[in-house]
Protein backbone atom coordinates (compact mmCIF):
# COMPACT_ATOMS: atom_id res chain seq x y z
CA UNK A 1 0.00 0.00 0.00
CA UNK A 2 1.17 3.51 -0.81
CA UNK A 3 2.40 5.23 2.35
CA UNK A 4 3.40 8.72 3.35
CA UNK A 5 7.21 8.66 3.40
CA UNK A 6 10.05 11.16 3.52
CA UNK A 7 10.91 10.30 -0.08
CA UNK A 8 7.69 11.99 -1.14
CA UNK A 9 8.80 15.45 -0.30
CA UNK A 10 10.58 18.29 -1.96
CA UNK A 11 12.60 20.22 0.58
CA UNK A 12 13.82 23.36 -1.12
CA UNK A 13 17.03 23.68 0.88
CA UNK A 14 18.01 20.02 0.67
CA UNK A 15 20.11 20.64 -2.45
CA UNK A 16 23.06 21.66 -0.32
CA UNK A 17 22.73 18.64 1.93
CA UNK A 18 22.03 16.17 -0.88
CA UNK A 19 24.99 17.34 -2.96
CA UNK A 20 27.45 16.52 -0.17
CA UNK A 21 28.95 13.13 0.40
CA UNK A 22 27.35 11.18 3.27
CA UNK A 23 29.13 11.67 6.60
CA UNK A 24 28.89 10.05 9.99
CA UNK A 25 25.98 11.31 12.09
CA UNK A 26 25.23 11.19 15.83
CA UNK A 27 23.14 8.31 17.10
CA UNK A 28 19.36 8.83 16.88
CA UNK A 29 17.51 10.07 19.95
CA UNK A 30 15.79 7.25 21.83
CA UNK A 31 12.88 7.13 24.29
CA UNK A 32 15.41 7.10 27.12
CA UNK A 33 16.99 10.47 26.31
CA UNK A 34 14.01 12.18 24.62
CA UNK A 35 12.77 15.27 26.51
CA UNK A 36 9.61 14.70 28.52
CA UNK A 37 8.72 18.30 29.28
CA UNK A 38 8.77 21.70 27.58
CA UNK A 39 11.85 23.87 27.97
CA UNK A 40 12.74 27.32 26.68
CA UNK A 41 15.96 29.36 26.78
CA UNK A 42 16.75 32.53 24.80
CA UNK A 43 20.47 33.11 24.33
CA UNK A 44 22.35 36.42 24.10
CA UNK A 45 21.78 36.58 20.34
CA UNK A 46 18.05 36.08 20.77
CA UNK A 47 18.05 32.53 19.43
CA UNK A 48 15.53 30.24 21.11
CA UNK A 49 16.70 26.86 22.43
CA UNK A 50 13.47 24.98 23.03
CA UNK A 51 11.95 21.53 23.43
CA UNK A 52 8.25 20.85 23.05
CA UNK A 53 6.12 17.78 23.74
CA UNK A 54 3.38 17.92 21.11
CA UNK A 55 0.57 15.32 21.12
CA UNK A 56 -0.95 14.11 17.86
CA UNK A 57 -3.78 16.58 17.18
CA UNK A 58 -7.35 15.32 17.03
CA UNK A 59 -8.32 17.98 14.50
CA UNK A 60 -7.01 15.99 11.54
CA UNK A 61 -8.22 12.77 9.95
CA UNK A 62 -7.33 9.36 11.44
CA UNK A 63 -5.15 8.73 8.38
CA UNK A 64 -3.30 11.99 8.94
CA UNK A 65 -2.91 11.24 12.65
CA UNK A 66 -1.14 8.01 11.73
CA UNK A 67 1.06 9.84 9.25
CA UNK A 68 2.22 12.64 11.55
CA UNK A 69 2.62 10.20 14.44
CA UNK A 70 4.90 7.80 12.59
CA UNK A 71 8.32 7.48 14.24
CA UNK A 72 11.38 8.55 12.26
CA UNK A 73 14.98 8.81 13.54
CA UNK A 74 16.24 12.35 14.06
CA UNK A 75 19.79 11.41 13.09
CA UNK A 76 21.29 9.45 10.26
CA UNK A 77 23.83 9.66 7.43
CA UNK A 78 23.35 12.43 4.91
CA UNK A 79 21.83 11.41 1.61
CA UNK A 80 23.85 11.81 -1.58
CA UNK A 81 22.29 13.55 -4.55
CA UNK A 82 22.43 10.32 -6.54
CA UNK A 83 20.57 8.43 -3.80
CA UNK A 84 18.00 11.22 -3.43
CA UNK A 85 17.23 11.14 -7.14
CA UNK A 86 17.01 7.34 -7.16
CA UNK A 87 14.56 7.28 -4.25
CA UNK A 88 12.54 10.16 -5.66
CA UNK A 89 12.21 8.46 -9.04
CA UNK A 90 11.08 5.24 -7.34
CA UNK A 91 8.53 7.15 -5.28
CA UNK A 92 7.23 8.99 -8.34
CA UNK A 93 6.70 5.73 -10.21
CA UNK A 94 4.63 4.33 -7.32
CA UNK A 95 2.70 7.55 -6.87
CA UNK A 96 1.77 7.65 -10.57
CA UNK A 97 0.16 4.23 -10.23
CA UNK A 98 -1.71 5.11 -7.02
CA UNK A 99 -3.03 8.45 -8.25
CA UNK A 100 -4.04 6.95 -11.60
CA UNK A 101 -6.21 4.41 -9.78
CA UNK A 102 -8.17 7.32 -8.32
CA UNK A 103 -7.88 9.61 -11.35
CA UNK A 104 -7.77 7.72 -14.68
CA UNK A 105 -5.78 9.55 -17.32
CA UNK A 106 -3.57 9.34 -20.37
CA UNK A 107 0.01 10.43 -19.74
CA UNK A 108 2.28 11.15 -22.70
CA UNK A 109 5.93 12.22 -22.73
CA UNK A 110 6.64 14.98 -25.22
CA UNK A 111 8.84 17.98 -25.95
CA UNK A 112 7.70 21.60 -26.12
CA UNK A 113 10.11 24.39 -27.12
CA UNK A 114 12.93 21.87 -26.71
CA UNK A 115 11.94 21.14 -23.10
CA UNK A 116 10.71 17.68 -22.04
CA UNK A 117 7.21 17.60 -20.58
CA UNK A 118 4.53 15.22 -19.34
CA UNK A 119 1.09 15.79 -20.85
CA UNK A 120 -1.71 14.47 -18.63
CA UNK A 121 -5.18 14.28 -20.17
CA UNK A 122 -7.92 13.23 -17.75
CA UNK A 123 -10.34 10.53 -18.76
CA UNK A 124 -13.61 12.01 -19.97
CA UNK A 125 -12.33 15.55 -20.42
CA UNK A 126 -15.15 17.67 -21.88
CA UNK A 127 -14.58 18.88 -25.42
CA UNK A 128 -15.27 22.42 -24.21
CA UNK A 129 -12.13 22.28 -22.07
CA UNK A 130 -9.86 21.54 -25.01
CA UNK A 131 -8.90 25.20 -25.34
CA UNK A 132 -7.62 25.41 -21.76
CA UNK A 133 -4.42 24.12 -20.16
CA UNK A 134 -2.79 23.97 -16.74
CA UNK A 135 1.00 24.37 -16.64
CA UNK A 136 2.65 22.51 -13.74
CA UNK A 137 6.12 23.34 -12.44
CA UNK A 138 7.00 20.35 -10.26
CA UNK A 139 8.57 20.14 -6.83
CA UNK A 140 11.73 18.28 -5.91
CA UNK A 141 14.10 20.75 -4.28
CA UNK A 142 15.23 21.99 -7.73
CA UNK A 143 17.47 18.91 -7.88
CA UNK A 144 14.96 16.11 -8.55
CA UNK A 145 11.41 15.53 -9.77
CA UNK A 146 9.01 14.42 -7.07
CA UNK A 147 5.93 16.20 -8.39
CA UNK A 148 5.41 16.06 -12.14
CA UNK A 149 2.99 13.12 -11.70
CA UNK A 150 1.66 13.71 -8.18
CA UNK A 151 0.88 17.35 -8.91
CA UNK A 152 -0.59 16.76 -12.38
CA UNK A 153 -2.73 13.63 -12.26
CA UNK A 154 -5.20 14.64 -9.51
CA UNK A 155 -5.45 18.26 -10.69
CA UNK A 156 -6.14 17.22 -14.28
CA UNK A 157 -8.85 14.85 -13.10
CA UNK A 158 -10.56 17.22 -10.67
CA UNK A 159 -10.37 20.24 -13.00
CA UNK A 160 -11.18 18.07 -16.07
CA UNK A 161 -8.49 20.00 -17.94
CA UNK A 162 -5.22 18.91 -19.54
CA UNK A 163 -2.05 19.46 -17.49
CA UNK A 164 1.40 19.96 -18.99
CA UNK A 165 4.20 19.35 -16.47
CA UNK A 166 7.52 20.99 -17.34
CA UNK A 167 10.56 18.76 -16.75
CA UNK A 168 12.91 21.71 -16.37
CA UNK A 169 16.68 21.42 -15.98
CA UNK A 170 17.83 20.65 -12.45
CA UNK A 171 20.44 22.04 -10.07
CA UNK A 172 23.21 21.77 -9.16
CA UNK A 173 24.14 20.97 -12.78
CA UNK A 174 21.86 23.78 -14.02
CA UNK A 175 21.33 26.49 -11.37
CA UNK A 176 19.10 29.56 -11.63
CA UNK A 177 17.87 30.76 -14.10
CA UNK A 178 17.79 27.49 -16.09
CA UNK A 179 14.46 26.28 -14.60
CA UNK A 180 12.90 29.71 -15.14
CA UNK A 181 14.13 29.85 -18.74
CA UNK A 182 12.75 26.37 -19.53
CA UNK A 183 9.38 27.16 -17.97
CA UNK A 184 9.08 30.50 -19.77
CA UNK A 185 9.99 28.82 -23.06
CA UNK A 186 7.16 26.30 -22.66
CA UNK A 187 4.70 29.03 -21.67
CA UNK A 188 5.63 31.14 -24.71
CA UNK A 189 5.08 28.15 -26.97
CA UNK A 190 1.67 27.51 -25.39
CA UNK A 191 0.70 31.12 -26.15
CA UNK A 192 0.76 30.16 -29.84
CA UNK A 193 -2.14 27.76 -29.20
CA UNK A 194 -3.89 28.97 -26.05
CA UNK A 195 -5.13 32.38 -24.98
CA UNK A 196 -3.30 33.57 -21.84
CA UNK A 197 -6.64 33.78 -20.02
CA UNK A 198 -6.99 30.04 -20.69
CA UNK A 199 -3.67 29.12 -19.01
CA UNK A 200 -2.89 28.62 -15.30
CA UNK A 201 0.62 28.15 -13.85
CA UNK A 202 1.07 26.30 -10.55
CA UNK A 203 3.47 24.20 -8.52
CA UNK A 204 4.43 22.80 -5.13
CA UNK A 205 7.55 23.58 -3.07
CA UNK A 206 10.39 24.19 -5.52
CA UNK A 207 7.67 24.37 -8.18
CA UNK A 208 5.76 26.92 -6.11
CA UNK A 209 8.89 29.04 -5.81
CA UNK A 210 9.42 28.63 -9.55
CA UNK A 211 5.82 29.64 -10.26
CA UNK A 212 6.40 32.98 -8.52
CA UNK A 213 9.71 33.40 -10.35
CA UNK A 214 8.17 32.66 -13.73
CA UNK A 215 5.32 35.10 -13.10
CA UNK A 216 7.88 37.79 -12.26
CA UNK A 217 9.87 36.96 -15.40
CA UNK A 218 6.79 37.06 -17.65
CA UNK A 219 5.94 40.48 -16.25
CA UNK A 220 9.53 41.66 -16.79
CA UNK A 221 9.41 40.46 -20.42
CA UNK A 222 6.07 42.18 -21.03
CA UNK A 223 4.38 38.89 -21.93
CA UNK A 224 0.66 38.36 -21.28
CA UNK A 225 0.08 36.83 -17.88
CA UNK A 226 -1.91 33.64 -17.23
CA UNK A 227 -5.42 33.60 -15.77
CA UNK A 228 -4.24 32.51 -12.33
CA UNK A 229 -1.34 31.14 -10.28
CA UNK A 230 -1.11 28.38 -7.68
CA UNK A 231 1.70 28.65 -5.11
CA UNK A 232 1.53 25.62 -2.85
CA UNK A 233 4.12 25.52 -0.05
CA UNK A 234 6.54 27.99 -1.54
CA UNK A 235 8.41 31.19 -0.85
CA UNK A 236 9.76 34.25 -2.61
CA UNK A 237 12.86 35.17 -0.60
CA UNK A 238 16.21 33.40 -0.92
CA UNK A 239 18.02 36.03 1.14
CA UNK A 240 16.24 35.46 4.46
CA UNK A 241 14.96 32.35 6.23
CA UNK A 242 11.65 32.46 8.04
CA UNK A 243 10.71 30.90 11.35
CA UNK A 244 9.24 27.61 10.15
CA UNK A 245 12.32 26.30 8.38
CA UNK A 246 14.12 26.30 11.75
CA UNK A 247 11.26 24.41 13.41
CA UNK A 248 10.06 21.76 10.96
CA UNK A 249 11.69 19.05 8.88
CA UNK A 250 10.20 17.37 5.80
CA UNK A 251 7.78 15.43 7.99
CA UNK A 252 7.04 18.29 10.30
CA UNK A 253 8.15 17.46 13.84
CA UNK A 254 9.66 14.09 12.87
CA UNK A 255 13.05 13.37 11.40
CA UNK A 256 16.35 15.20 11.09
CA UNK A 257 16.58 18.99 11.14
CA UNK A 258 19.66 21.17 10.82
CA UNK A 259 19.90 24.69 12.19
CA UNK A 260 19.59 27.10 9.21
CA UNK A 261 22.91 28.44 7.99
CA UNK A 262 23.44 32.16 7.40
CA UNK A 263 23.59 33.33 3.82
CA UNK A 264 21.57 32.56 0.72
CA UNK A 265 18.98 29.82 1.02
CA UNK A 266 19.82 26.85 -1.27
CA UNK A 267 23.21 27.99 -2.66
CA UNK A 268 23.28 25.20 -5.25
CA UNK A 269 20.19 26.66 -6.94
CA UNK A 270 21.06 30.34 -6.33
CA UNK A 271 24.71 29.89 -7.42
CA UNK A 272 26.22 33.32 -8.26
CA UNK A 273 22.92 35.22 -8.46
CA UNK A 274 22.24 37.97 -5.94
CA UNK A 275 19.82 36.42 -3.43
CA UNK A 276 17.72 39.59 -3.63
CA UNK A 277 17.42 39.47 -7.42
CA UNK A 278 13.72 40.31 -8.08
CA UNK A 279 13.23 37.28 -10.34
CA UNK A 280 15.00 34.79 -8.08
CA UNK A 281 13.32 36.34 -5.02
CA UNK A 282 10.13 38.04 -6.26
CA UNK A 283 9.35 39.42 -2.80
CA UNK A 284 11.92 42.15 -3.61
CA UNK A 285 10.27 43.03 -6.93
CA UNK A 286 7.14 44.85 -8.08
CA UNK A 287 4.27 42.39 -7.62
CA UNK A 288 1.49 44.71 -8.76
CA UNK A 289 -0.75 43.42 -11.50
CA UNK A 290 -0.09 39.74 -11.02
CA UNK A 291 -3.06 37.39 -11.63
CA UNK A 292 -5.27 35.93 -8.89
CA UNK A 293 -3.21 33.51 -6.82
CA UNK A 294 -4.05 30.67 -4.45
CA UNK A 295 -1.55 29.92 -1.68
CA UNK A 296 -1.76 26.66 0.30
CA UNK A 297 0.44 25.53 3.19
CA UNK A 298 0.10 23.71 6.52
CA UNK A 299 0.85 24.12 10.20
CA UNK A 300 3.97 21.91 10.26
CA UNK A 301 5.25 22.89 6.82
CA UNK A 302 8.90 23.92 6.78
CA UNK A 303 7.87 26.51 4.15
CA UNK A 304 4.92 27.82 6.16
CA UNK A 305 6.74 31.10 6.77
CA UNK A 306 7.84 31.41 3.16
CA UNK A 307 4.31 30.84 1.91
CA UNK A 308 2.56 33.27 4.24
CA UNK A 309 5.24 35.94 3.76
CA UNK A 310 4.89 35.81 -0.02
CA UNK A 311 1.09 35.77 0.30
CA UNK A 312 1.26 38.92 2.42
CA UNK A 313 3.54 40.59 -0.14
CA UNK A 314 1.06 39.75 -2.90
CA UNK A 315 -1.80 41.15 -0.82
CA UNK A 316 0.15 44.33 -0.06
CA UNK A 317 0.72 44.76 -3.81
CA UNK A 318 -3.03 44.58 -4.44
CA UNK A 319 -3.07 41.07 -5.90
CA UNK A 320 -6.19 38.95 -5.39
CA UNK A 321 -4.38 36.41 -3.21
CA UNK A 322 -6.11 33.71 -1.16
CA UNK A 323 -4.45 31.64 1.57
CA UNK A 324 -5.46 28.20 2.89
CA UNK A 325 -3.55 26.74 5.87
CA UNK A 326 -4.18 23.16 7.03
CA UNK A 327 -3.71 22.34 10.70
CA UNK A 328 -0.78 20.17 11.84
CA UNK A 329 0.12 18.59 8.48
CA UNK A 330 3.66 18.69 7.09
CA UNK A 331 5.19 19.84 3.83
CA UNK A 332 3.22 19.06 0.66
CA UNK A 333 0.86 16.61 2.35
CA UNK A 334 -1.41 16.77 -0.74
CA UNK A 335 0.96 14.37 -2.47
CA UNK A 336 -0.46 11.45 -0.46
CA UNK A 337 -3.67 9.94 -1.93
CA UNK A 338 -4.31 8.10 1.35
CA UNK A 339 -5.08 11.35 3.20
CA UNK A 340 -8.60 12.83 3.03
CA UNK A 341 -6.99 16.24 3.48
CA UNK A 342 -4.91 15.62 0.35
CA UNK A 343 -8.01 14.89 -1.73
CA UNK A 344 -9.67 17.99 -0.32
CA UNK A 345 -6.64 20.20 -1.01
CA UNK A 346 -6.36 19.00 -4.60
CA UNK A 347 -10.04 19.77 -5.12
CA UNK A 348 -9.53 23.29 -3.70
CA UNK A 349 -6.68 23.83 -6.14
CA UNK A 350 -8.64 22.51 -9.12
CA UNK A 351 -11.78 24.49 -8.25
CA UNK A 352 -9.76 27.71 -8.00
CA UNK A 353 -8.23 27.13 -11.42
CA UNK A 354 -11.55 26.30 -13.06
CA UNK A 355 -13.19 29.38 -11.53
CA UNK A 356 -10.61 31.68 -13.08
CA UNK A 357 -10.43 29.90 -16.42
CA UNK A 358 -14.19 30.12 -16.93
CA UNK A 359 -14.55 33.84 -16.22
Amino acid sequence: MFRYTAAVFLLTDCTAQAAQQPTAAPAPTTATDAPSRDTSYIDAQGAAHVTRVVPVPQTISPQAQLAVGRAEPDQGPQQSLEERRRLTDAYTARARVEWTKLCPNTLVDATIAGVPVHIVTPKGMPEANGDKVLLNLHGGGFNSDSGSDTESIPIASYARIKVIAVLYRLAPEHPFPAAVDDSVAVYMELLKTYKPEHIVIYGTSAGAILTAEVAAKLRQLGLPLPAALGIFSGMGDFARTGDSIAMYALRGLAGHLDTPEPGAHDPFYVASTDAKDPILSPIYGDLRGLPPTLFITSGRDLLLSGTVNLHRAYRNAGVDAQLVVYDALPHAFWYDPQLPEAIEANHIMADFFVKHLLK
